[in-house]
Order: C-alpha cells, then sequence, then structure tokens
C-alpha cells in the first residue's frame, strides 16, 4: 500500500494539481487509514464494504466530527477509484458507503460595528502595525481563506488597478480591492515589507518580523491578539472575516453570484448559506420592486 500512496499522491500533485493544502488533507487521511489497516493486519486490496464501515465507526469512537469522517471516506473513496482504474484492485470497498450527515451550521459574523473595531486597533506606529493594519483590511475587503492570504506574492498585487489575483490550484480569480484596503496595503508595501524583508528574492506578500512568509498559525495569533485588544466576546478566525465580507455584500445588495466567484465557491449552494442573513430591509426591497413578491 506504501508504493500505491506514493504514486496516488504524486498523481494529485502532478496530474490533478491539487494546492498544497488540499494535498496535505489527503495524506493526512490516508496515512491515518493506512496506520489502521497496519494495526488491524488487513490487506487494503481485500477490503469489503464491512471493512470500511468498520472504520467509519472506529472513527467515531475515537471521537471524530461527521465533516471529518465525510472528508476521510471521500480522500480514501478517491484512492481507490484511482486503483480500480489503474487496475490494482478488482473492487471498490467504499462503492455504496455513506458518508455521515452533516449538519450544516450557521457561520459565524461580525456587524459591521465589529468589523469596524477591530480593522481599528493595528496602528501603524511601527512595521508590525503598519503589517497587520493592512492583514486585517486586506483579508476582510477580499473574503479570502487564510491559506490563500498567505501564499500570495507581491506581483499577485496591482495596486494601480486595485485588485489581487488569487490562484488556488489550477483556477484563478481576480479580486477588487476596496480604497481603505489599497491604502493600508500600499502603505505596507512601500514603508513596512521592504525593512521587514531579509532577502530581497522573497516573493511573499505577507511576511513575519523575520522576514519569512506568514503562516497560518501566525495569521491566527494576530487576529485573535486583536480581537482581545478590542473587547470582543465573539470568536474570530481567518474564516469568520470570510463569513463576514460575504454577509455584509450580501445585505448591501452584491450579487450573490458575484459573491460565489469572489469567494471562490464551484457551487452556489456554499454561497446561498449566507442568504440566512439577509436583513428585513433587504427583503422589504425586494418585496416592493419584485412583480411576484
Amino acid at each position: 500500500m506504501e508504493k500505491q500512496l506514493k504514486l496516488y499522491f504524486e498523481f494529485l500533485e502532478n496530474d490533478k494539481k491539487l494546492s498544497d493544502n488540499t494535498l496535505q488533507s489527503y495524506k493526512r487521511d490516508l496515512k491515518q487509514f493506512k496506520q489502521y489497516l497496519d494495526s488491524s493486519d488487513k490487506n487494503y486490496s481485500k477490503l469489503t464494504n464491512q471493512d470500511i464501515k468498520d472504520y467509519i465507526s472506529h472513527l467515531q469512537e475515537i471521537g471524530k466530527k461527521a465533516s471529518s469522517i465525510s472528508r476521510c471516506i471521500a480522500s480514501i473513496r478517491s484512492f481507490y477509484q484511482y486503483e480500480l482504474k489503474n487496475k490494482k484492485i478488482k473492487e471498490d470497498p467504499t462503492d455504496n458507503i455513506q458518508s455521515p450527515k452533516i449538519e450544516k451550521r450557521v457561520p459565524s459574523v461580525l456587524t459591521s460595528k465589529e468589523v469596524a473595531l477591530l480593522l481599528d486597533q493595528p496602528k501603524d506606529v511601527d512595521l508590525k502595525g503598519i503589517r497587520d493594519k493592512a492583514m486585517l483590511e486586506f483579508a476582510y475587503a477580499t473574503g479570502m481563506r487564510v491559506t490563500e492570504i498567505i501564499s500570495l506574492n507581491i506581483e499577485n498585487v496591482n495596486i494601480a488597478e486595485g485588485y489581487v489575483v488569487c490562484k488556488t490550484g489550477s483556477r484563478q480569480r481576480n479580486i477588487p480591492l476596496g480604497n481603505m484596503a489599497l491604502k493600508a496595503l500600499e502603505e505596507y508595501i512601500e514603508n513596512a515589507r521592504e525593512i521587514l524583508i531579509k532577502n530581497e528574492n522573497e516573493k511573499a506578500l505577507f511576511v513575519n518580523i523575520n522576514g519569512k512568509r506568514l503562516t497560518r498559525q501566525g495569521f491566527w495569533k494576530i487576529i485573535k491578539y486583536y480581537k482581545e485588544q478590542a473587547h470582543i466576546t465573539k470568536e474570530i478566525t481567518p474564516h469568520v472575516l470570510r463569513h463576514s465580507f460575504a454577509t455584509h455584500l450580501l445585505q448591501n445588495g452584491a450579487d450573490l453570484k458575484a459573491i460565489q466567484t469572489m469567494l471562490g465557491h464551484s457551487d452556489i449552494s456554499s454561497t446561498q448559506v449566507y442568504m440566512q442573513f439577509q436583513d428585513d430591509a433587504l427583503k422589504n426591497i425586494y418585496k416592493k420592486a419584485h412583480p411576484r413578491a
């Protein structure tokens, strides 16, 4: 199985062109699955439906959430489909296996006042403050995922035209930048980033105090720090800023399809979750404007 997993991971990286974050998820899920099989002394090529069901039960017993189990099964199914296509196995043991039902959770969203309070916290009096101000303004202005933000290079931002190019795997989308985000970003690039970077070949847009590309953990810590400074009781993560971005756009009349494009959702059903946050004023506008409302 070790050899086949290696070939499969190479296929995902080189042929499917998956992002590093997605690839790491597949690796974690399948390596965990292999460890389970090794401990059970089971041959991966001879598993049955019941073996997969037993593994789902094992994941539930060790406290895995339904969403995590569903992702694990999707990873395993994808691997077996690859093996079946390459004639390494005769039957797919994941065939007809149902993933656990996932309850759709309501995204946590900040109010406009809470966003303003959070974004007002970083003070542009030193290099870190200038960077943090630009980063928070940028996160809220674009709604980008934290992995996408920290993966950005300096050339992905077009200050003159006011947009950022976000690349995820083989897909690409252009996201406009508002005036406040542009102003903060320009200040950071001109007056802070050039001093922070220790190597002129560093391509990362957002860097840490050592001049290296900022990490996910670094980003989370920065947001947590300013949340506490703002005395906001809600839990705030980079994804909460993403949810807030989408919700506030929708509440102010933005088109759902346009929001889907900016968020990079492949399916509009993922974007429709934000419809529940539309305020009464927008609903009243609809009722007055639509001929069959």
